[in-house]
């Protein structure tokens, strides 16, 4: 018997095994993309007349609805993530937390709680306006893979234009990024989706050249899979996040 496919077989497998241990090891990616909107403008116009955005019996000149999404794009599950939301144009007034598709809310750390507490019998102190109206500092005990946090807050902008939200997280092992928001097909990404049709539409174009002997039917299912290549792109997304997830435990 020949030790050859012993070997080899022997070789593979310690090659899989590498690769199966770098991608479980990889370090930990986070991504986050802020979503806008205009709820109010405050103005006085001569002609028109005076519109008055109100929060809490005060004036708000530019008023919007800001929506924070944070998501584990790891293969790892990770534990008590603290996150900081900042900005430096807008003042944050009020918020609302949830982890997605959980009854779940998020609370603000033990540090940051102390710093804007207010003892009975006291008023908040002008430090601690400003603590709140510029950030918030979070716990996250547990953030799975492919979880998402949602984080919106009615903001106030100091200028017309549209307010800068960031986020801050220093764990161990992980890295954060900002990416713009996308529109999603079937769940997700639809430029990816649009992407990976078009690169599987040209294999299945190709067997159709390859294997049809009337043209015109060749093209016309190649038009037929162009139009719907949407659908082939999000369902191999899908499929390959679920493999993923099963393969990294």
């Amino acid at each position: 018997m020949s030790v050859f496919p012993v070997v080899v077989g022997a070789v593979v497998g310690a090659i899989l095994a590498l690769l199966i241990r770098l991608i479980l090891n990889k370090r930990g990616l986070f991504t986050y993309c802020v979503s806008h909107y205009r709820v109010g403008v405050s103005a006085d116009d001569a002609v028109f007349g005076t519109v008055k955005a109100i929060w809490n019996n005060l004036p708000v000149a530019n008023l919007w609805s800001s929506s924070v999404e944070l998501r584990n794009e790891s293969l790892k599950d990770y534990e008590n993530v603290i996150v900081k939301v900042f900005t430096n144009d807008s003042f944050l007034l009020s918020e609302r937390t949830e982890i997605v598709d959980t009854s779940h809310i998020l609370e603000w750390t033990e540090g940051f709680s102390a710093r804007v507490a207010v003892l009975s019998g006291s008023q908040q102190t002008d430090e601690q306006r400003s603590l709140y109206a510029r950030e918030r500092e979070y716990l996250i005990p547990t953030l799975n893979r492919g979880q998402c946090v949602r984080l919106t807050y009615l903001n106030a902008a100091e200028t017309p234009q549209q307010p800068g939200i960031w986020i801050k997280i220093l764990h161990k092992g992980v890295k954060t990024k900002f990416r713009v928001p996308q529109p999603e097909f079937l769940g997700v990404p639809q430029y990816s989706a649009e992407l990976v049709g078009v690169v599987l539409g040209i294999a299945v174009v190709a067997v159709f050249i390859a294997t049809m002997e009337t043209l015109w039917l060749a093209a016309a299912l190649s038009f037929l899979y162009g139009v719907l290549a949407l659908f082939p792109g999000a369902i191999v997304i899908k499929l390959w996040r679920r493999l993923r997830d099963l393969f990294g435990g």
